[in-house]
């Protein structure tokens, strides 16, 4: 019989022995059970990653960024559409000057959350960033629920900002935010369509498969220029200050901070993408750590102060969610200024898709190398050390979202997907500090989870309250076993491994409330973004029955295969 896919570049789409003919794959699909079984708690190692994982691309990428590259893609893959159209938005609806709050209150979950993420990355210096990471603590299964999430996350980021690029262009050409979309008769939400946003995610993903170096300089020139033209908006907006616009701070109260915190959170959102570039650096030990939390740092304090500048420049009542920056300017007399906020707007957005495109690729790619997504997305191309292939494919599917789906459905989709893959990273902190296969105790072991079950419970449990009721009765019960469950774990379950080059401070303060926040945050998003939510979830699990699972389970007992060959030969 046939194979189901033929030759596709370098390698077959399918090439695993499962999918070699129907009666192989029916024969898979009998031992789906078993199969599951096995790969459900099965967990790789950092050389099975570093070394035969990352060996199925091909070709090695290559190792040209150093710190300063990576805090300008850090402060690149950050600083777009959220500051520039989520603050008016957030303000006007949910938060009121208190927004300002609310941009701390994600702010502190991000850096938390870049803490985990760089001890992983320095440990770790893989393309895989956050599913290399779950799959060397949490087992394959975990990692291929955040790998869906980690796809989803970019593709909806990268069609979020495509979308907002258009109506900031229009504006810079001084029209309607929605002057060059296609109205339709769609659905709601979807009937705007938007061509222009296709293109320009088109024009980045061919950049990006040029060169990463290229992207690196054309990313940093650009964030230079943005970042003094953010210096511009700060200066001259605070010029046109009114304190009175801040007499009624907090309107609609702290539900609506929190509210407005977790849509913000979106704001935030691509400095992980930062950390898949842990393998084209040159020194990892030294560049990630200050690459990522220095530009989360510079950050925070940028949009901090464009928050502040903004509700101080008019009440809150009447920004306009859309083009906040630049019609703001308008009504305090600078009307030439709004084309100098809509280009850094344009900037911004720019280098967001860049870095973006960068990353998502590369976590797609490394997905790849482990046969959960087909290998043919892994492949790194000879001349110019990008791969190509997982590119092309991410582009098109944030091109097809961009097109027809408008921001709001976006933003708070998004930000479940991204909260929800923070919290697993920080998770698999934990373990990784407080577990290593075979030398830590069965006693301990026993500890561990049941002090993680405690604190993801009680973390869930407030977070739950707090989405469905107004009263605070629970939280006395709540908050204090999230207290005592982190206590519990510091001081009963000793330390299995410390980190050897760059380690988070604190543990387990700092990684347990990351999870606490990052999940209470996910209880402000509304329901309908859960309900798309839970049929992604659906949606993945059906492809990894289907197809990832037998795909990768084939992948795994061949590498055993050729392990157990080697050591024999050795021998």
């Amino acid at each position: 019989m046939t194979r189901w896919c033929g030759e596709s570049g370098s390698g077959q789409f399918l090439p695993e022995e499962s999918f070699k003919n129907w009666g192989s794959y029916l024969n898979a699909v009998r031992h789906t059970g078993d199969r599951f079984w096995d790969r459900l708690f099965a967990r790789s190692s950092i050389e099975v990653e570093m070394t035969e994982v990352r060996a199925r691309s091909g070709h090695d990428m290559k190792k040209n960024l150093n710190w300063w590259d990576l805090i300008w893609f850090g402060i690149g893959a950050v600083i777009g559409a959220g500051i520039f159209v989520l603050t008016g938005q957030e303000a006007q609806k949910h938060s009121g000057p208190a927004v300002l709050l609310s941009f701390v209150v994600s702010g502190i979950s991000a850096l938390l959350s870049v803490f985990c993420y760089t001890e992983f990355a320095v440990e770790i210096p893989i393309a895989g960033g956050s599913f290399a990471y779950l799959r060397v603590e949490l087992g394959d299964f975990v990692a291929f629920i955040g790998a869906g999430n980690i796809l989803l996350e970019y593709v909806i980021g990268g069609a979020a900002v495509a979308r907002s690029w258009t109506s900031y262009f229009a504006t810079l050409c001084n029209r309607q935010s929605n002057a060059f979309r296609i109205h339709t008769n769609l659905a709601k939400n979807f009937n705007d369509l938007d061509p222009i946003a296709v293109a320009v995610l088109f024009i980045t993903g061919i950049v990006a498969i040029k060169s990463t170096k290229v992207t690196s300089r054309i990313n940093s020139i650009a964030s230079v220029i943005h970042m003094a033209i953010l210096a511009f908006i700060i200066i001259a907006g605070l010029t046109h200050a009114d304190t009175s616009n801040y007499s009624d701070f907090m309107p609609y109260g702290v539900r609506g901070v929190f509210s407005s915190a977790a849509v913000l959170f979106f704001a935030y959102v691509g400095f992980d993408a930062v950390a898949t570039m842990a393998e084209e650096t040159k020194n990892p030990a030294k560049d990630i750590p200050i690459g990522l939390v220095g530009s989360m740092v510079v950050i925070i304090t940028v949009y901090c102060l464009m928050a502040l500048t903004l509700c101080l420049m008019q009440n809150y009542k009447t920004i306009d969610p859309n083009a906040a920056y630049s019609v703001v300017f308008s009504k305090v007399g600078m009307d030439w200024a709004k084309y100098i906020v809509a280009l850094g707007a344009l900037e911004g957005m720019t280098t967001v898709l860049m870095v973006s495109v960068v990353g998502q690729a590369r976590y797609l790619t490394h997905i790849a190398r482990t046969h959960m997504f087909p290998p043919w997305f892994a492949m790194v191309h000879e001349k110019t050390g990008t791969p190509i292939n997982a590119t092309a494919i991410m582009v098109i599917a944030s091109a097809i979202i961009a097109f027809f789906t408008n921001l709001d459905v976006l933003s708070n989709l998004l930000s479940i997907s991204t909260l929800f893959i923070f919290s697993l990273v920080a998770v698999a902190l934990l373990v990784r500090r407080y577990y290593v296969s075979g030398e830590t105790s069965i006693q301990n072991q026993r500890k561990l989870i049941i002090f993680l079950a405690i604190i993801i419970g009680s973390s869930v449990a407030t977070a739950a309250y707090w989405g469905s009721s107004n009263g605070w009765i629970a939280y006395l019960i709540t908050v204090p076993l999230l207290f005592l469950s982190t206590l519990g774990l510091q001081l009963f379950v000793p330390l299995a491994r410390t980190p050897k080059l760059w380690g988070v401070p604190l543990v387990p303060w700092i990684p347990v409330l990351s999870i606490g926040i990052n999940i209470f945050l996910l209880g402000s998003i509304d329901k309908d973004s859960f309900i798309r939510f839970v049929v992604w979830t659906v949606i993945i699990l059906l492809y990894y029955v289907l197809f990832g699972l037998h795909a990768s389970y084939d992948t795994a007992k061949a590498a055993d295969t050729e392990r157990e060959g080697k050591v024999d030969n050795l021998g």
